[in-house]
């Protein structure tokens, strides 16, 4: 467009909105469907909030708030003085299409367990085994240490406040399920997991996160990892190249080094993961990333680059593996629109879990997954375990269904929060070697750099001393990568495990170790 043209106007005729739903959501949908098929381009002005609720006969807040998401997720920007316009994004994305048939004819030999194209080395050894003790050799050479154990104490990283978790309601429902069960329930069961807590998790997802899903589409897991496991032994073969995120997630790398994947480290940047890089891995078919917030450096991925990396899974035939680990905990505004809400071509799988708004313990998590992939993930898992235990599926399900988990997210919430504030307020200020706190918009944890690799383990060393967990930067990087140590050194801290009382003594304790 020149830039002498006058900016195209939003008509809003065809808009309709359902008064008996929330309108804030409906009119944020609909602006945002419009935006990304392309009838609303990049540079169209918006009406103000006062003129687009009037046109559409409702209040100028629900129109307020529907800016106001979509100005978080980066679909329309302000220009001072000028108002409200589309944002420009990357015209990327092909039309919306089905897989097609080589696509899911094509899987089956990837997926099923045992089969092989790979031939034997001239040892007669196959080349399938050859990768695959490679991987494992890769593994025993960089350890991944197991979680921790014990109490919650500051700052483990990956933990939420389930100190406020309302044990005695959960009580009541597993006492209510044994007191009487459903003999059918006591038998076993789908693969996917109860159908029940299915449709309430799907349920959840298109109210909060804006995914259009059913419950044939959702698998249930024993938390994030194994759906995580699942992905790298269906959708890896020997051989594949598969992008993460580095630093990342080092567990998640670890399944995929054992399913025989080739691993990539991909920088992240201020935007996320690096899709230039992505798109220069002629041998990769499968990204792993952490979009809402990237673990373990916070950044909130931008709706560009969500768009170039659907693109790419597109263009590839790849598929995208989206861990939204913490997604409920976002401090301004309503949880970002995952990948899987914007993927039109089934190339994303969603990886779900109630681990950080419950308790880790409690090992349940899911799976969103095309339609055309599930069959195969149910029966895959079936090999592994028959089901999940099924009463913790059936009280997950009766505490979603009576209202108890909706409202136990917005305490989680408060509760991160104001933990989060006290470890900004408290924290020691002008450390040598040690930068600034990160603004802190999401997630359960923050990351601080340090000016070097040495000065990173002084630090985790002292706070050791002293009793509190401080995980260093640089053991979220893979080991092979070209970055240099120094460049790889932090700390990351997670700030929901305990109370403000508790993080207020940790952080005293932390003064006296580091300024000695």
């Amino acid at each position: 467009m020149s830039p002498l043209a006058p900016p195209l106007s939003f008509n809003p005729a065809g808009i309709e909105l359902d008064r008996r739903q929330g309108l804030t959501r409906q009119l944020y949908q609909a602006l945002r469907q419009r935006v990304l098929d392309g009838r609303l381009v990049s540079g169209t002005r918006l009406p103000a909030s006062r003129d687009l609720a009037a046109a559409l006969g409702i209040s100028r807040n629900s129109v307020v708030r529907a800016y106001d998401q979509l100005y978080a997720e980066g679909f329309i920007e302000a220009r001072v003085g000028d108002g409200t316009y589309v944002a420009q994004l990357p015209q990327t994305l092909a039309p919306a299409k089905k897989l097609s048939t080589k696509l899911s004819t094509g899987f089956s030999t990837v997926l099923s367990p045992g089969l092989s194209t790979k031939s034997a080395n001239k040892d007669g050894i196959s080349s399938d085994k050859v990768i695959h003790s490679a991987a494992i050799e890769r593994l025993e050479n960089n350890h991944l240490p197991l979680p921790p154990t014990g109490p919650p104490r500051a700052f483990r990283v990956g933990v939420p406040a389930f100190d406020l978790f309302p044990f005695d309601v959960w009580a009541k429902l597993n006492a209510a399920f044994w007191r009487k069960p459903d003999f059918e329930l006591l038998c076993y069961g789908h693969p996917a997991g109860d159908p029940r807590l299915r449709g309430l998790i799907a349920a959840y997802l298109r109210s909060s996160r804006g995914m259009q899903c059913t419950a044939e589409q959702i698998v249930i897991t024993s938390g994030a990892q194994q759906a995580i496991s699942l992905c790298a032994q269906l959708l890896v073969a020997p051989g594949d190249g598969v992008a993460i995120e580095n630093p990342g997630y080092r567990a998640a790398g670890h399944a995929f080094a054992l399913a025989g994947g080739r691993l990539h480290g991909v920088a992240v940047d201020a935007e996320g993961i690096d899709c230039n890089v992505l798109n220069r891995l002629k041998d990769c078919r499968l990204a792993y990333v952490t979009p809402s917030h990237q673990y373990p450096l916070g950044v909130v991925m931008s709706l560009a680059r969500r768009l170039e990396l659907l693109a790419w899974a597109e263009r590839s035939g790849g598929w995208i593996i989206e861990d939204d680990y913490d997604g409920e905990y976002r401090y301004s505004g309503a949880p970002l629109s995952p990948l899987a809400a914007l993927d039109r071509s089934g190339r994303v799988l969603y990886v779900g879990t109630f681990g950080k708004v419950a308790f880790p313990a409690l090992r349940l998590g899911y799976l969103v997954l095309p339609p055309a992939l599930v069959d195969v993930f149910a029966q895959r898992r079936a090999v592994d375990v028959r089901h999940s235990e099924i009463s913790t599926q059936a009280v997950m399900a009766e505490f979603m269904a009576a209202g108890h988990f909706q409202r136990h997210i917005r305490r989680m919430r408060r509760a991160a929060l104001s933990r989060r504030d006290a470890l900004l307020s408290g924290w020691p200020s002008e450390l040598p070697g040690v930068g600034s706190l990160p603004n802190v918009a999401a997630g359960l944890h923050l990351t601080v750099r340090v000016e070097s690799l040495a000065r990173e383990q002084q630090l985790v060393a002292q706070a050791r001393t002293v009793a509190v967990e401080v995980n260093g930067l640089s053991h979220y990087w893979l080991p092979d990568s070209s970055t240099s140590p120094d460049q790889r050194a932090g700390l990351v801290l997670g700030f929901a495990a305990v109370p403000e009382a508790a993080i207020s003594q940790a952080l005293t304790r932390l003064r006296k170790a580091w300024r000695g």
